[in-house]
């Protein structure tokens, strides 16, 4: 077993895992984090998207113990940031969801995405879930649902600046 000091979802948790441990099984297993799926394990799927350092990777292709001293956000720990919250709504009003296994990770991707390209065009929508699987709703929802989750937060800012900020 090795030692492990990882911040999880603003929380610090000293664990003791095998050193083999992934970090999507160490969230699911040690700290009950059920928003991490794993599907292809092979870091293909995007099922296990969660933010390092505030940089989105597949938790089943890192080691537990190469996080030590990190941070680590799940969707879980996003629950009430305003940006995954436009982006919750707009994949409910769009039909982004079907089966929902791909969600969780599809909306970590899409809220890293939206915090490097506040107002992305379709195009660039559709290269940044590239790398994420989905096999029931055919992905036109879920740009659709990342473009106006973007154009709400873009009229939210626009509203909160004022007119005399232009």
């Amino acid at each position: 077993m090795s030692g492990v000091d990882i911040t999880v979802n603003g929380d610090p948790h000293a664990l003791h895992l095998a050193p083999r441990t992934s970090l999507a099984d160490c969230l699911r297993d040690a700290l009950s984090l059920t928003s991490v799926h794993l599907g292809c394990e092979h870091g293909a799927c995007g099922a296990c998207t969660v933010l390092l350092d505030g940089k989105a990777v597949r938790a089943c292709l890192s080691l537990a113990v190469m996080c030590e001293g990190r941070a680590v956000t799940t969707l879980e720990g996003l629950r009430d940031d305003p940006r995954m919250v436009a982006l919750r709504r707009a994949f409910h009003e769009n039909h982004a969801l079907q089966c929902g296994y791909c969600t969780p990770g599809m909306l970590v991707m899409a809220y890293d995405l939206l915090g490097r390209v506040p107002l992305p065009t379709e195009a660039a929508v559709r290269e940044g879930i590239a790398g994420h699987l989905c096999r029931c709703t055919g992905y036109a929802g879920i740009v659709r649902a990342i473009l106006a989750a973007a154009a709400h937060m873009h009229d939210e800012a626009g509203r909160r600046a004022g007119p005399d900020s232009a």
